[in-house]
C-alpha cells in the first residue's frame, strides 16, 4: 500500500479544530469531565486528535491551541494565509513521506522475519507445507465432513503475529464465528478445506496468501506472516 497524499484531510483537521472548546490555558489533565458539555468537548478533542496521530512528534501543542483559540474568538490569523497554505502543504507532505518510509521499512522487516519463521516452523516434526506455502499442524483430527469453498462454517479461532501479538480471537469474544469458506484470506480458506469437522489445526499463513504487502492498516502490518489456531465445529446447512 502506498500512502496517498492526505493534505486535504490534514488541513481539514486543523479547520475542524476550530470547533474544540478551549477556555484559557488550563493544564489539559486538569480539565473537568463531569457535565454533558465537558464530555462532548472531550469527545470532539479525541476525534480531532485521532486525525493528527501521524503529526504528534512534530505538532507544537501551544501553537496548535493558539490557532484553535484565535479561530474560536474570531481573530485574524497572525500568519498570512498564503504562507499558511505553503507551510501546511509542506508539513503534510513531510509527514506522509516519513510515514511511507516507516511503512516500507516495516514491510522489509516483516518479510525477513516471516521467511525465517516459516523456514524454522516448516522443519518441525508434524508440520506439513502445501504448494501455496501454507503450513499446518494437526493438533487433533476430527471425523466429520470437509467443507468446500461454497460452504458456511462455524469455528473457533485465534490469530496471532509471529511475535505472539494476538489480533483476533473468537475465544475472547466467547462465541464461535461463522463465515463463508471462500470469503476469507486465501490461506485461511485453504486451511479450512484441509480440515474435517471436529479437527483442531495450527496453521501458519505466509503473507502472499494472507494480507500481502498492504496489511490491514491495523495490527497486521505489510508482509506479515500469520499464525492461526482453528477448531472447525460445524458445516452450516443451507437454509
Amino acid at each position: 500500500m502506498r500512502f496517498q497524499p492526505r493534505i486535504a484531510l490534514f488541513c481539514a483537521a486543523f479547520s475542524t479544530a476550530a470547533l474544540m472548546g478551549c477556555e484559557g490555558r488550563v493544564a489539559m489533565d486538569s480539565a473537568d469531565l463531569e457535565t454533558p458539555d465537558q464530555k462532548a468537548s472531550y469527545g470532539i478533542g479525541l476525534n480531532i486528535g485521532s486525525q493528527l496521530t501521524e503529526t504528534k512528534d512534530r505538532l507544537d501543542r501551544p501553537a496548535f491551541l493558539r490557532g484553535v483559540e484565535d479561530a474560536l474568538q474570531g481573530n485574524e490569523s497572525v500568519v498570512p494565509s498564503d504562507e499558511l497554505q505553503v507551510v501546511l502543504q509542506t508539513f503534510a507532505e513531510e509527514i506522509q513521506n516519513a510515514a511511507q518510509q516507516d511503512f516500507d521499512r516495516l514491510a522489509v522487516e516483516n518479510s525477513v522475519a516471516g521467511d525465517a519463521y516459516l523456514a524454522e516452523n516448516g522443519s518441525r516434526e508434524g508440520v506439513m507445507t502445501t504448494e501455496s506455502g501454507l503450513q499446518y499442524e494437526v493438533l487433533s483430527q476430527g471425523d466429520g465432513l470437509m467443507p468446500g469453498p461454497e460452504d458456511q462454517v462455524q469455528l473457533h479461532y485465534r490469530g496471532t503475529l509471529i511475535d505472539g501479538t494476538e489480533f483476533d480471537s473468537s475465544y475472547e469474544r466467547g462465541e464461535p464465528a461463522q463465515f463463508g469458506v471462500g470469503g476469507v484470506i486465501p490461506g485461511f480458506s485453504e486451511a479450512l478445506q484441509l480440515m474435517s469437522v471436529g479437527s483442531h489445526f495450527r496453521v501458519v499463513i505466509p503473507s502472499e496468501i494472507g494480507y500481502g504487502p498492504q496489511g490491514t492498516g491495523g495490527p497486521i502490518g505489510p508482509n506479515a506472516t500469520l499464525i492461526f489456531e482453528i477448531e472447525l465445529l460445524e458445516i452450516i446447512a443451507p437454509a
